[in-house]
């Protein structure tokens, strides 16, 4: 008998799901008659993993069956949850596969595979608001109905949303890897997105000099109040961008003064003492 496991810390688990569509039949299929979920949240498969997997099947087989309903399309049956064993099952060259059909419609496709992937933290920052975004705007979930099917906070799922505002190129490096999903939530909302994520990679910022670097643009600072000489204010927001820190330039008028870095941690001040070391 095929059991499901649910795992803790979801608000619904793969076996409360399969528990309210019925069950056709549990059987074995050519790997042909397969399809991919048009559903299916995740784009990307970490090729690594994939090849971890792919090995594993080879010695072991397929110890969990892949979900799948009747397919209206040319092939038998589409893919509710497990794509990634049939995809490694392909690569270890089997011919057959484990399935057990189930009696599921669009929404209840949708659900399985955000849950499979939500549970093996597999989607990326973007597919996994683009699969809520779904359950919103196709089938009529709000942000709590959301939460409490994921087992996830409010807030995570409105910042996780929030992404999703971001300019298509920034969304790109997000999916890529290039910049961390704590890059991204700082990058909302701000007009100059674009120029700080190319900072981002240029000068490889951790998110804790992003966030230095975005207070610095963020702040109504006192010094414009104090009429300072835009050309020291200049100065200061070269520097800040530089190391990922607030910078104060103090200038009197004999042209003498202070530079004031501050930090808030060991490893801001060994940073700064460093770059002093390395370049002087």
């Amino acid at each position: 008998m095929i059991s499901f496991k649910s795992k803790k810390g979801l608000g619904r688990g793969l076996s409360s799901l399969i528990g309210e569509g019925k069950v056709a039949s549990s059987t074995k299929a050519n790997i042909s008659d397969l399809t991919r979920n048009k559903y299916q949240p995740r784009k990307k498969f970490d090729e690594e993993s994939l090849n971890e997997l792919t090995e594993s099947i080879k010695s072991r087989g397929i110890i969990q069956p892949i979900i799948v309903r009747n397919s209206n399309g040319d092939s038998k049956y589409e893919i509710i949850a497990g794509e990634r064993r049939w995809l490694a099952a392909q690569k270890a060259g089997l011919h057959e596969v484990p399935i057990v059909v189930i009696e599921a419609d669009d929404k209840k496709a949708l659900e399985f595979g955000i849950v499979e992937n939500v549970q093996r933290h597999d989607l990326n920052a973007i597919e996994e608001a683009e699969g809520y975004k779904k359950l919103i705007d196709e089938f009529s979930y709000d942000q709590d109905q959301v939460a409490k099917f994921i087992g996830k906070s409010r807030s995570h799922i409105t910042n996780s949303l929030r992404l999703l505002s971001l300019p298509k190129e920034v969304l790109e490096l997000i999916k890529e890897s290039k910049i961390s999903p704590g890059h991204a939530k700082i990058l909302v909302g701000l007009e100059n997105c674009s120029s700080i994520t190319k900072k981002i990679l240029s000068k490889k910022l951790s998110v804790r000099q992003t966030e230095n670097l975005v207070r610095v643009y963020k702040t109504p600072s006192m010094k414009l109040a104090n009429n300072k000489d835009p050309n020291i204010r200049l100065l200061e927001q070269n520097l800040a961008e530089k190391i990922g820190l607030d910078v104060e330039i103090k200038n009197k008028k004999n042209n003498k003064g202070t530079i004031i870095f501050s930090y808030k941690e060991l490893d801001q001040l060994n940073r700064i003492i460093e770059t002093i070391k390395k370049n002087y």
